[in-house]
């Protein structure tokens, strides 16, 4: 078997189905001399079944990152190939690796990177949306307040977006996608490439109630695909339920507290909500 050039090769694996992988990515992992794994205890059966039968196994993930860099390019300036993988995927796209990729770069270090399996790729490409522009947000904030700050923040995105959520997750980000984004059409993609593979087509405001009925909407990693804001689309930046609210409130109290507290309820941008309220206010009264 010819040597591996001593460099740091960056191999995606499958996100599911093992047909994915490339002829090349096997190559790589099987000629490298160190493989950085996410979870060795993950990847070593992934390996035996693509005939990687005795591989160096290293682990490599966010806690021991830093730490493993130096390690890692120690190993390729003495001479070693060293290949990266993650759990599932490309590395790198919401897994480690870039402080890696920096150290290696930094040190004159060359990096290949191989293309392949990715799942926010995959979901983009079922969803139908607009592709010429798009952009990826990864895993959204687990705090309530910071994941509702997240969302309002990318109310107004003109390009497709595409995050990452996992299944105890979903259930309240979906809440939080109806009540920022009401009627805007997304697309969950569910187990992806694997047997039950499953895509929800639906919009913001009904997806929670759609994975609440699915008895396995529990199961499997979920990306989320969400259409871009369009300034003709006539989508207000306060939902109609938020609205209801702020209209009875701003009858009985100052616009200030009633933006406040539809703000807070709702999740809602304090400025929209205000500015929601002023023009309430000046409303005519109903006959």
């Amino acid at each position: 078997m010819e040597e591996l050039e001593p460099a740091l090769y960056i191999v995606p694996t499958p996100i599911g189905n093992m047909e994915d992988i490339t002829f090349r990515a096997v190559r790589i992992l099987k000629e490298a001399r160190i493989i950085c794994a996410e979870d060795t205890r993950h990847s070593r059966p992934l390996l035996e079944q693509l005939g990687v039968t005795s591989p160096v196994l290293e682990s490599f993930h966010d806690h021991n990152e830093t730490e493993k860099a130096a390690r890692v390019r120690n190993w390729i300036q003495e001479g070693k190939s060293v290949a990266l993988i993650s759990d599932a995927g490309t590395p790198l796209i919401s897994d480690p690796g870039y402080h890696l990729v920096v150290d290696c770069v930094n040190a004159g270090i060359r990096v290949v990177p191989l293309p392949g399996p990715c799942a926010a790729i995959t979901a983009l490409e079922a969803a139908g949306f607009p592709t010429d522009r798009f952009c990826f947000e990864g895993f959204l904030p687990v705090r309530e307040k910071a994941l509702y700050d997240r969302l309002e923040e990318l109310r107004h995105e003109t390009r497709t977006m595409v995050f990452y959520e996992t299944p105890r997750r979903m259930p309240d980000t979906a809440v939080a996608l109806g009540r920022v984004f009401g009627d805007r059409e997304i697309v969950v993609g569910r187990e992806m490439t694997k047997t039950f593979e499953t895509f929800y087509r639906t919009t913001c405001k009904k997806l929670s109630g759609i994975l609440a009925n699915d008895v396995n909407s529990g199961r499997g990693e979920m990306v989320a695909v969400l259409y871009p804001w369009r300034p003709d689309s006539g989508e207000t930046a306060v939902s109609d339920e938020a609205r209801r609210l702020l209209r009875l409130l701003v009858a009985e109290l100052p616009v200030k507290k009633a933006a406040r507290i539809v703000s807070e309820t709702f999740g809602c941008s304090k400025n929209d909500v205000y500015r929601e309220a002023l023009a309430l206010q000046k409303e005519e009264p109903e006959s």
